[in-house]
């Protein structure tokens, strides 16, 4: 039986841009940008990397398909480079490969790169393919927000929650994720909001307001792995080890059959149950320190917290609400403001959650910091609610 990859497996480096409408550069220069913080970080030589993967989402507005991207940018040694892409879960599917192929043996030292350079593209969502690259009918009558609205919708009908109620919730997600984003000088939107203007806001899809979405940014972030035994050759002493990777991909049951009532994300569900489980987390609420999630809107950030188990069924309301999940809460969604200050870059989006992580743990996130982090998660979510791919990643302090 499989074992999983806890603690095989450590971060070395990680590096991240600075996301936002990056109109003095082209993607490689987010590339680099982000390489050479984690090649420093990593202390080691860039021959020493042996294997890599590039993540991106929309190769169409980038650089072309396939890896040369990566290759050509950061003039790697002719090692194997490979390009992923798995919707918006593509920067932690890189990651996953990355730490598979050191886990395995395949590889001593390996490098994940996500970047995406979506403003180039002139458009306010995410492009698709009905917006400049074909005339055909591909999801002709559905947005991500209205898709995630009817998200909220299920949600509120099952738990009779009142509509003003969830419109509080969603807007406190946009204040506090704001409120940390401020204190991110690698942030795109980096100004603290109110209730009251995120209430005021002009509607998208009912519920779903204008300061409840993700915005559209330029960037890029990478990590290196390793194992760690090869870590602690080169010095470093206080490792970041990853505890759990899993990814569950809807298999057109949600959408198909009505056994799923909208009002939560079942691959979710599963992803994060078996990454408790090969983490070895048994308490989810009292073990987890630290979430970023995928808040591409305010209300999937809100039932993603019942999704993960931090939350109980119909309660995340309140626990919003009431600051669970605040900087100063229990377990602190968004330190860093999330993709709702960040954007959402594609390729990028899941390692820049994973850099993140990595910060806090070794203590390093400047004004942001938390006391004493311990275990850290982050989660991808790609698609709509009914057809989607939800990615977990776990990591946290060696050994514990």
């Amino acid at each position: 039986m499989p074992s999983g990859i806890k603690d095989k497996v450590v971060i070395l480096g990680a590096g991240c841009s600075r996301f936002g409408e990056r109109w003095d550069c082209e993607a490689a220069d987010l590339m680099a940008e982000a390489f050479e913080e984690c090649l420093q970080d990593a202390g080691i030589e860039k021959k020493q990397i042996e294997a890599a993967w590039q993540a991106t989402g929309i190769d169409a507005f980038n650089v072309g398909a396939g890896a040369l991207p990566l290759s050509m940018a950061l003039r790697l040694p002719n090692i194997p480079v490979s390009r992923v892409e798995n919707y918006c879960a593509s920067g932690t599917e890189a990651f996953r490969a990355a730490t598979y192929a050191v886990a395995s043996g395949a590889c001593d030292i390996a490098l994940a790169l996500g970047f995406e350079k979506l403003k180039d593209v002139g458009y306010g969502g995410l492009p698709q393919r009905t917006r400049g690259l074909t005339n055909d009918l591909f999801f002709p009558n559905l947005s991500a927000p209205g898709a995630f609205a009817l998200l909220a919708a299920g949600y509120r009908a099952k738990y009779g929650i009142d509509k003003q109620d969830l419109k509080r919730a969603m807007a406190h997600v946009s204040v506090k994720s704001h409120a940390n984003g401020a204190k991110n000088p690698k942030a795109h939107l980096r100004n603290a909001v109110s209730e009251e203007r995120v209430l005021n806001a002009p509607l998208i899809a009912d519920p779903i307001g204008l300061f409840d979405c993700c915005g559209v940014s330029d960037g890029a972030a990478c990590a290196i792995v390793t194992t760690p035994e090869i870590a602690r050759s080169l010095g470093k002493k206080d490792l970041v080890s990853v505890k759990a990777l899993q990814l569950c991909t809807s298999n057109g049951e949600e959408g198909g059959y009505d056994r799923w009532d909208g009002s939560y994300i079942h691959t979710t569900r599963i992803a994060a149950r078996r990454a408790y489980e090969e983490a070895g987390i048994q308490k989810p609420l009292s073990e987890i320190s630290m979430t970023e999630v995928h808040d591409c809107f305010s209300i999937t950030e809100l039932v993603t917290m019942e999704d993960l188990q931090l939350s109980e069924a119909g309660g995340a309301v309140k626990d919003v609400l009431d600051g669970v999940y605040d900087a100063d809460g229990k377990i602190p969604c968004q330190i860093d403001g999330g993709l709702k200050c960040f954007g959402h870059p594609i390729g990028a989006s899941g390692l820049r959650m994973i850099y993140e992580m990595y910060l806090q743990l070794n203590g390093r996130a400047g004004e942001r910091q938390l006391p004493d982090p311990r275990i850290g998660l982050t989660h991808n979510l790609g698609g709509f609610p009914y057809q989607n791919v939800a990615s977990i990643s776990i990591i946290g302090r060696h050994g514990i």
